[in-house]
């Protein structure tokens, strides 16, 4: 026997059911004739709504009426199967009688019995039903329906008869109100084995894909009508959750498989007068359906991801490292050289090392390779501030606009490197002969555009200045930036300083 896997997702056996419709607005609201049993009633439902759209591959809708109307309180589509709807019915929608007779027969007009038909949706012949949702005075408050396309109701008809009525048990629990946790259960997909087993834990039904799964674990002989007790496989969750009548849903470990075992469990009780009552009371199981999805893939998966982005982000980090030990050499040799232009252009060397630096330390912190901009150009002001700026002259640095700038990482170092040459390029030129001033970089989105402004309020550009024939090697990274990796625009003008701007599309990847 496998050792018992401790995700399981109920806490209590004595769990009221939980329902989102009861913590937000909700479209019962609308039916003020209910008293709050009933509403629990259907909230209870309603939470069930996905399980019963799994079991029964069909589209399900709960209704209540709202005067001379009927609302959607909650809608779900089967993930097993396609749905008939391009789109799920709206919740809080309100119908008339045109548009969902069969709902006002039972809802309305108090027709007692079931109400069957086929329509035609989207082009496909689907069947419909609808199921009357009592209260304890056997009062109909709410009607449940059902579709299905014809071709899978033929499909399921093909089915062991014990497949069908244990699917039809648990959806007359669902529309009684007498489930309970199955609002917890994840979805069950279309590759998901499915078993039936009774109340003593024997295998009644088993479809293919269950079938294959016990192959895998060299189960080779057919297990209809095998006890699960039999089997050197963890079946604690089935009994489980038949002894605590509620549904619950655990992740085994199988030798080298991974599984996701959900378990409803299909009860009978001693007292059927009014299904909320069912809590505290006695049930007896009468079996359960379990859903087995195989998660081995997903998981390995899932595992090769966190030691590939790992291996990336040690890469990034030792990069930054590297990148930081390179800059102090260069730092070094700049304090050492005895000529001046030697060692302005060593450290604006060190600036444009450090900007792409920065950018891989927070690649190294991140899974993502997606870059939040504005905390890089935080982290570059605050190198220009400790490196860069003379204490003597008080330069104040400025970092305004969006805050959640996010570029892809290539983007992202080119706007570092940008927004370094830009700064330092300020702090150098700007304030010649002046006590100090101010530079601000802006971070703004303009529609599909993403924009990088850099202010400064010194001395200007000269009024013969150009670009081409006047920048520096700084200016000449920046317009080969914009132009090459950004495919952005680069202008350069005077008003009241110099005003940088850089504006380019988003989410532009560089050229191969």
């Amino acid at each position: 026997m496998v050792a018992l896997d401790a995700d399981l997702r109920q806490d209590s056996p004595d769990d009221e059911p939980s329902s989102a419709l009861a913590q937000t607005p909700s479209p019962l609201d609308a039916c003020r004739h209910l008293s709050p049993d009933d509403r629990a009633l259907l909230e209870g439902v309603a939470g069930h709504l996905p399980l019963l759209a799994d079991l029964t591959h069909a589209d399900t809708v709960l209704f209540a009426r709202a005067n001379d109307q009927v609302i959607v309180i909650a809608q779900a589509q089967p993930v097993p199967v396609p749905s008939p709807y391009a789109l799920p019915v709206a919740v809080g929608r309100t119908m008339a009688r045109d548009e969902s007779p069969l709902v006002f027969r039972v809802l309305i007009d108090g027709r007692a019995r079931n109400q069957v038909t086929t329509t035609v949706i989207r082009g496909a012949p689907v069947l419909q039903e609808v199921f009357a949702v009592r209260n304890e005075r056997g009062d109909v408050i709410g009607a449940l329906r059902s579709e299905m396309l014809l071709i899978e109701h033929e499909r399921q008809r093909k089915r062991d008869v014990t497949f069908r009525r244990a699917i039809a048990r648990a959806r007359d629990l669902i529309v009684a109100g007498r489930m309970r946790g199955g609002e917890r259960l994840g979805r069950m997909g279309v590759h998901d084995g499915v078993m039936v087993i009774d109340s003593t834990g024997r295998i009644e039904y088993l479809s293919a894909p269950a079938e294959h799964l016990y192959r895998r674990l060299g189960y080779a002989d057919n297990l209809v009508k095998t006890q699960l007790q039999e089997l050197e496989t963890n079946e604690y969750i089935c009994f489980k959750a038949m002894e605590r009548g509620v549904c619950l849903e655990q992740r085994v470990q199988e030798q080298d498989l991974v599984w996701i075992k959900r378990v409803v469990p299909l009860v009978t009780s001693d007292d059927t007068s009014w299904p909320l009552r069912l809590i505290g009371r006695r049930t007896t199981p009468s079996g359960a359906v379990v859903a087995i999805q195989d998660v081995t893939d997903e998981l390995q998966k899932e595992q090769e991801l966190k030691i590939k982005t790992a291996m990336i982000q040690e890469i990034h980090h030792r990069v930054k490292n590297n990148l930081q030990t390179i800059a102090a050499l260069l730092r070094l040799q700049a304090r050492r050289t005895m000529v001046p232009e030697v060692a302005e252009q060593l450290r604006e060397s060190v600036g444009r090392i450090i900007s792409i630096a920065v950018v891989h330390e927070f690649l190294s912190l991140e899974e993502t390779s997606v870059i939040n901009i504005h905390e890089v150009s935080n982290r570059i002001l605050a190198e220009v501030r400790n490196g860069v700026l003379d204490r003597t002259r008080p330069i104040n640095l400025v970092l305004e606009g969006t805050r959640n700038f996010m570029l892809p990482a290539q983007q992202a170092t080119s706007c570092a490197l940008i927004i370094n040459e830009l700064v330092q390029n300020a702090v150098e030129h700007a304030f010649a002969g002046l006590a100090g001033g101010n530079i601000v970089v802006n971070l703004a989105e303009q529609g599909d555009s993403l924009c990088i402004e850099i202010q400064d309020d010194g001395r200007g550009l000269p009024d013969d200045f150009d670009i081409v024939r006047h920048g520096g090697l700084g200016l000449q990274i920046v317009r080969s930036l914009v132009r090459e990796d950004l495919k952005g625009e680069f202008e350069l003008t005077n008003g009241q300083g110099v005003h940088a701007v850089v504006s380019f599309p988003k989410w532009v990847a560089k050229a191969e």
